[in-house]
């Protein structure tokens, strides 16, 4: 397993790292987003998304309708807002077995799932120090090598 923490002192840094997380993801990828609320999960699967179309585009939060779909040439983006998720086996009727089949799945509030969330999957951890700094903290399952790269791409810049 491979951790990785950077510090993200604003908005733009959030949606710096997304950028450079997306063009890593593959089809059938789970990008599971949790933290509290304003913490900037939204702010990166928003940056995540306009990352991977390689062009700003409208990203609604999915707050109300808990999901988003997103056609790009080379896949599908499904951006999933479990909070107001009752109970784990909805996200069924939302069609996250064909997002995590055919798609890259990012998923805000994963711990909503229970048995349902897939052990293979990037863990992004999102949370506001004491010094009101956003940090994060990723944490690898199945995305070793491509977290390495991440890793080295951060400390370039």
């Amino acid at each position: 397993m491979v951790r990785f923490e950077a510090a993200l002192p604003d908005v733009a840094a959030t949606a710096a790292l997304a950028g450079q997380v997306a063009p890593l993801a593959r089809r059938g990828d789970v990008v599971a987003l949790s933290g509290a609320l304003g913490s900037g999960k939204t702010t990166f699967a928003r940056a995540f998304v306009a990352a991977r179309a390689g062009r700003a585009l409208e990203v609604p939060s999915p707050t109300f309708t808990l999901v988003q779909t997103y056609e790009l040439s080379d896949c599908t983006i499904f951006h999933f807002d479990l909070y107001r998720l009752e109970r784990a086996d909805d996200a069924i009727e939302l069609g996250i077995d064909e997002a995590f089949a055919d798609g890259i799945s990012l998923i805000e509030w994963p711990e909503r799932l229970g048995g349902l969330l897939p052990a293979q999957r990037l863990d992004v951890r999102l949370t506001i120090d004491g010094a009101g700094r956003r940090a994060l903290l990723v944490d690898a399952n199945g995305w070793a090598e491509r977290l390495a790269s991440l890793v080295r791409l951060w400390h370039e810049h």
